[in-house]
């Protein structure tokens, strides 16, 4: 069956497995395979793609607010990304009387776009490597004496490099230490919101389109980038201008066909492409499902009131969004890494290098002592650490506990105070005490239910099991809790007035330590850092030093194999072909959505597949302008072989020639197993067409402005 099934794959796809890359890539660009590129059908040189002389299409490349891509797609600075990425900025702006979320937000002009403290944008300026000036005088020592001296020389050679204002040197390792490079980088802080669809655009199908494909979403959004007058990086001010680009993206709205060239440019966050087999093991059969479990229970609380209640939807739309989105992923990994047997793959490969080099078989099978000794502590790490994340009650006793500390040791000082503060009211700001006593209440009663009682603190296991009983318990305690919004100090609780509920801090620190929620998370921390944490550190650190070494051995021992370096959060290319995929026998998915799609998909009232009127409309008029394909439809989605991850959401999707032909945001389910095991069969990235953003930018939201400032490429 499985032969048949790679048989099919290659007869509807010839020409996608045969040029794709078969093992995935994220390659450094200063590192390029430029001759399988262009035997893949590019058109332009690596030195156009990166080039520290001169402007090049990295010019253009931004990493946006440390966790997504972003690039430039006018002279005065517009940045284009992905809807989800700016999430959180839609929201802070949004209102019960004026809901950018579910409306959307268009400026009709410079003056009316939004200022966003505290995003940020990085332009990468020079890679270079550093690997013989950080490993400089580490022949011979221990690893911990190594690690030391790597450390001071990272300290050293960041300090030989001249920078401007505004600029910074970040030295990163990669191949697990066995290369360093430093980065030199502009960060860019007045970013102003320019434009955003509707949630019903930019996050048509929601959670139940998420990771999946065929996918119609048009998760895109439009900012701006301001300097000072010197073209340099300023904080916020009106004097500012638009920033100049030293290079910008034109704009391709050509039709694409199947076996097109694309490359994906930007910043993929992490991949664990070298793995042993037990590390996967793992992995697939214990870490991914007890995360997946707490968020299971969380999302469903939260779902719930969201729908009943439009103040709860706003407040924890973001949240809601980031939980599920990687609830969601690890269920799609899973499969993905059953389905292409990654497992069995890694151990026929780990016998293969074991042949040529003895020494693996000595690695491997200390990665099997380590890993299942280390098994019940990584067990409990992934249930604890889901279960602080996701009952907020629990995350704001963490750090209300922080601020007893620092207080009674003396290191509170009147700003570390004031910034304690201000991230509590954000905190506040979008927290909902009773809804959240509900999902403490459950994840505490599943925690209890899943762990070994010698996990636990004394008693847990008996006490907290029942989550009615949890719920009526946490309720309780949270009507005189500071830190549940509900109780009181000074006269004031932290919704009314924060200022005066810390104006004592001596006061408010009795105050906390008899505060029972608190006393619940300080005996979960006691018993997490007594029976787990020192034990799970131990047996990583041993298999973070094998890693290395395993590493090193397979680069040493496969010399038919191309190595490229596991995702940091750097500046990569990964390149591929426009494709449609075989995920399961007799189904295949064609590589393009359209706009008839989103109306097949159209559900009057729903959550996550209304429709608002006016692109109603446009469709019934079939008032498409430029943007309709050949077949007259508005293309919406499409699906490539290029290897992405998390950190590429809002990446750019280049042709050939270097133009911007769609805007990288998901990947297919089938294939979210890519950050361990990317496999041609199913690994396809989703990204939005470039003729779907700029349809919704001119007929949509009338903002033709922003149509004139770009360089469309027909």
């Amino acid at each position: 069956m499985k032969i048949k099934h790679i048989l099919l794959s290659t007869v509807l796809l010839p020409s996608v497995m045969a040029f794709s890359q078969q093992h995935g890539g994220m390659w450094i660009p200063t590192e390029l395979n430029e001759k399988e590129m262009k035997e893949m059908g590019m058109k332009i040189s690596a030195k156009q793609i990166f080039d520290a002389t001169k402007p090049s299409i990295k010019d253009a490349v931004v990493q946006f607010d440390g966790g997504c891509t972003a690039e430039i797609i006018s002279p005065k600075g517009l940045l284009l990304t992905n809807h989800h990425c700016g999430y959180d900025d839609i929201q802070k702006h949004s209102t019960l009387e004026n809901d950018l979320l579910t409306n959307g937000f268009w400026a009709k002009n410079m003056s009316e776009e939004l200022p966003n403290p505290g995003v940020t944008v990085d332009f990468i300026v020079d890679i270079k490597e550093v690997t013989t000036q950080i490993l400089g005088n580490t022949a011979g020592l221990t690893p911990q004496q190594a690690e030391d001296v790597i450390k001071n020389n990272i300290e050293v050679v960041s300090k030989s490099f001249t920078t401007l204002p505004g600029q910074k040197v970040v030295i990163r390792p990669v191949y697990y230490g066995h290369k360093y490079y430093a980065y030199i980088i502009d960060t860019f802080t007045d970013i102003r919101m320019v434009g955003a669809p509707p949630s019903a655009i930019g996050k048509f199908g929601s959670d139940t389109d998420n990771w999946v494909f065929p996918r119609h979403t048009g998760d895109f959004m439009i900012y701006r980038v301001y300097a000072d007058r010197n073209n340099r990086p300023a904080e916020f001010s009106p004097n500012n201008v638009p920033y100049k680009p030293k290079h910008f993206l034109p704009i391709s709205i050509k039709d694409k066909k199947e076996g097109d060239f694309t490359f994906v440019f930007g910043f993929p966050g992490r991949t664990q492409q070298y793995l042993p087999s037990i590390a996967v093991e793992k992995i697939v059969t214990e870490i991914d499902p007890a995360m997946i479990a707490v968020r299971e229970v969380t999302l469903k609380e939260l779902d719930q009131k969201m729908r009943e209640d439009n103040a709860t939807r706003i407040k924890y739309a973001s949240k809601f969004a980031r939980i599920a989105n990687a609830w969601k992923k690890w269920q799609g990994e899973i499969e993905g890494l059953e389905k292409s047997d990654a497992v069995s793959k890694k151990k026929a490969y780990e016998q293969k290098l074991a042949s040529q080099n003895p020494a693996v078989k000595t690695t491997i099978d200390e990665f099997n002592r380590l890993y299942t000794a280390q098994a019940p502590y990584a067990l409990n790490r992934a249930y604890y650490g889901e279960v602080v994340r996701n009952a907020e009650t629990l995350t704001l006793a963490s750090n209300y506990l922080s601020f007893m500390t620092a207080v009674e040791s003396g290191k509170m000082d009147s700003q570390t105070a004031e910034n304690f503060r201000d991230r509590l009211s954000g905190f506040y700001k979008d927290y909902d005490g009773e809804l959240d006593a509900k999902v403490t209440a459950k994840v505490l009663a599943l925690y209890a239910k899943k762990t070994p009682e010698n996990f636990l603190p004394p008693g847990f296991k008996n006490e907290y099991s029942d989550e009615n009983k949890n719920l009526f318990t946490i309720e309780n305690w949270s009507k005189n809790s500071v830190i549940s919004g509900r109780g009181t100090m000074n006269g004031a609780t932290v919704y009314n007035d924060i200022n005066k509920v810390f104006a004592d801090r001596n006061a408010l620190v009795q105050n906390l330590k008899n505060d029972p929620l608190i006393k619940l998370f300080a005996s979960l921390r006691e018993a997490y850092m007594k029976n787990t944490n020192d034990q799970y550190n131990t047996y990583q650190t041993q298999i973070d030093e094998l890693q290395k070494t395993y590493m090193g051995q397979q680069m040493s021992t496969d010399k038919d194999k191309t190595f490229f370096p596991d995702a940091n959060s750097t500046l990569r290319v990964t390149y591929g072909k426009v494709a449609g995929s075989n995920p399961k026998d007799a189904l295949y998915y064609g590589y393009q959505t359209t706009l008839s799609g989103v109306m097949e998909k159209y559900i009057p009232g729903d959550y996550e597949f209304d429709v608002p009127q006016k692109l109603i409309d446009l469709y019934n008029k079939k008032d498409y302008g430029m943007y309709a394909n050949k077949n007259g439809e508005v293309p919406v989605n499409f699906t490539a072989t290029n290897h992405t991850t998390g950190g590429n959401s809002g990446s750019p999707a280049l042709d050939a020639n270097g133009n911007l032909i769609g805007l990288n945001f998901d990947r297919q389910w089938e294939g979210t197993m890519s950050d361990i095991n990317f496999d041609p069969r199913f690994s396809r990235n989703i990204m939005v067409d470039s003729k779907y953003i700029l349809f919704i930018i001119d007929k949509y939201a009338d903002a033709k402005w922003l149509i004139n400032e770009m360089k469309i490429v027909k």
